[in-house]
């Protein structure tokens, strides 16, 4: 998936990655992707409360080599 930026946040724990993803995104132009880059397994379920709080679209979450890459669209 292609992102229009990207937020680094290997190797931060709970709730780093939150915390970043929500400074990050408003950085983002409205109906731009964010991807994130974590290893923290912890992601994968805060993001989609996240998403769902926020109003903005998870539009899909991929794992290779130890990395997860979570992709939101920036809707408000």
């Amino acid at each position: 998936m292609n992102a229009d930026d990207i937020l680094d946040c290997y190797g931060l724990m709970c709730p780093m990655p939150i915390f970043r993803t929500a400074n990050k995104i408003k950085e983002v132009g409205i109906g731009k992707v964010l991807e994130v880059i974590a290893t923290d397994e912890g992601i994968k379920k805060d993001i989609v409360s996240w998403c769902n709080t926020t109003g903005n679209d998870l539009m899909g979450i991929e794992e290779a080599d130890g990395e997860i890459h979570v992709f939101i669209k920036r809707r408000n």
